[in-house]
């Protein structure tokens, strides 16, 4: 009996043994033939965090060169980060193509003004370029500020009390914004804290990149059995089912409202985004289908919540950061509302131009979107490289750190984005943000440094940004906040011109 146990006990380990030796074997003997179906996947970090600590350590490894390949299964991707080569793509209305991983947004996005191509692309954005006017935008400034005084309210209860992580206040005052004026819906996620639309648009962005990066999921039945098909689902309905029952919402009302010219007597009746799409006609007078409608005002959602909250939030750190750019910024404040509480109109938006270049310099640090793609529609000359007809173009976040054009590229200096300072510098140097984040941006930054000083709690070596759809710091943002008092002197100078100095009389 105790030969038989001995005799199974070897038999096991060296059937054991054979199939660790066939495997590796066969692993060798094939690996060459796998690279065109997985490329150089295998190679890239699965978690977020580290797989953009790895593209950015490769744009350093190469950046003496123009450009550097990778394989993402049978896709080739070239990576570019130099002002002179991502104008090539960019300034040529050949290459508008998205490319081919922003495929994976399509259940969530559909093919709006983010995701589609070609001509549906050029027909989507002249129809809707005018719904972005100024003068329609500004009519979005009442909501911001009704938000931002939400918001103010909530950190009032936490100044002085320690370190509060902003990250999530922020986001949720961006989301009540974007709502109200994309949607004309009120939904207080300012005080529901367990918004399940929240929760489901950072889930679906990680699940969304995560497939990007593996080939071996892009086929949708591998995908749904294997991989995360059935969340990826579970949050889509999510996302939809709300914008669905909002769309429909917002359509009976302006037909009644429409019907009925009595129902908005003695009342100004505040427009949204989607009032405008349900309105929008082309060349041919023909409206948007509902499903035209739902791809864009789910791009807006997306678009003008997530990526408008993550700049913000970078935004904050970099001023409890550095303390005298943020006593620059409240001077400015000072001069334009004095001690003031009153809300911030349009003409207060241009006053503020420091406060811009301190949103600008941001977003050259912290980019909101750090990896956008497109594919090369024809045969085409990058540099010294013939670059054929359907490889894809990745445009990287380290384009804003070249030092030819931002000496000292790690430094914040919001000085740099002084039109003055701007002159020569390469026009692809920096990609801009939208006219509406920018807005935002300004409205709720200037509404917290009016009433706090804000100090950082971390060290940027230790915010880990994490690589996903939207770059955003993996620990959140931690300050801690003091409530501001003033003392205030008025003094001529030799031009007889009035100026102000601010004795600050902190308080936590």
């Amino acid at each position: 009996m105790v030969a038989f146990i001995g005799v199974y006990t070897f038999g096991f380990v060296a059937a054991t043994v054979c199939v660790i030796l066939l495997t590796y074997i066969t692993y060798e003997l094939l690996k060459t033939y796998l690279y065109p179906f997985i490329g150089n996947a295998l190679q890239l970090k699965s978690n977020a965090g580290d797989f953009f600590c790895q593209v950015v350590g490769y744009t350093k490894e190469f950046w003496n060169s123009p450009l550097f390949k990778l394989w993402i299964g049978p896709v080739p991707f070239l990576i570019l980060y130099h002002a002179e080569t991502i104008e090539t793509v960019l300034s040529n209305p050949v290459h508008m193509d998205k490319a081919y991983a922003y495929k994976f947004l399509h259940p969530w996005l559909g093919t709006g003004l983010l995701t589609s191509t070609g001509d549906k692309w050029r027909r989507r954005r002249k129809m809707l370029t005018p719904t972005f006017h100024f003068s329609i935008l500004t009519e979005f400034l009442e909501v911001m500020n009704e938000q931002a005084e939400v918001l103010i309210e909530k950190f009032e209860k936490q100044a002085g009390k320690g370190p509060l992580n902003c990250f999530n206040h922020i986001t949720l005052c961006a989301l009540d914004i974007i709502c109200e004026t994309a949607m004309g819906k009120k939904i207080y996620a300012q005080s529901n804290h367990d918004s399940e639309y929240v929760h489901s648009v950072y889930r679906m962005s990680d699940i969304i990149t995560r497939r990007q990066r593996m080939p071996w999921y892009w086929p949708d039945f591998v995908y749904n059995y294997f991989g995360e098909g059935r969340e990826h689902n579970r949050s889509l309905k999510i996302l939809h089912s709300f914008t669905e029952s909002v769309i429909n919402e917002r359509a009976e009302y302006i037909t009644y409202v429409e019907s009925d010219s009595e129902s908005d007597q003695g009342m100004r009746k505040r427009r949204a985004f989607l009032d405008m799409l349900l309105k929008a006609t082309d060349e041919d007078g023909k409206k948007l289908t509902h499903k035209d409608i739902q791809e864009e005002v789910d791009t807006f959602m997306f678009e003008g919540h997530d990526t408008t909250a993550a700049a913000m939030n970078w935004a904050i750190h970099l001023l409890g950061s550095h303390p005298e750019v943020q006593k620059k910024a409240q001077q400015e404040l000072f001069e334009v509302f004095s001690e003031s509480e009153r809300p911030i109109n349009t003409e207060d938006l241009k006053k503020l131009r420091y406060l811009e270049c301190v949103i600008k310099e941001s977003l050259r640090l912290f980019p909101s979107v750090p990896f956008f793609a497109r594919t090369i529609c024809e045969n085409t000359q990058i540099n010294v490289y013939k670059v054929p007809k359907g490889a894809n173009v990745i445009i990287t976040y380290a384009l804003h750190r070249d030092p030819r054009f931002f000496p000292d590229p790690e430094e914040f200096r919001p000085e740099r984005c002084l039109p003055e300072n701007c002159v020569g510098r390469h026009p692809y140097a920096f990609i801009p943000f939208s006219r509406f984040a920018i807005m935002e941006e300004k409205v709720i930054l200037a509404s917290i440094l009016r009433c706090f000083n804000i100090v950082a709690c971390q060290k940027r070596e230790n915010l880990w940004p994490l690589g996903e759809l939207v770059l955003r710091p993996e620990r959140g943002i931690w300050i801690t906040l003091e409530r501001r008092n003033y003392t205030i002197t008025h003094t001529h100078n030799d031009f007889q011109k009035c100026s102000y100095s601010v004795t600050e009389n902190t308080t936590k």
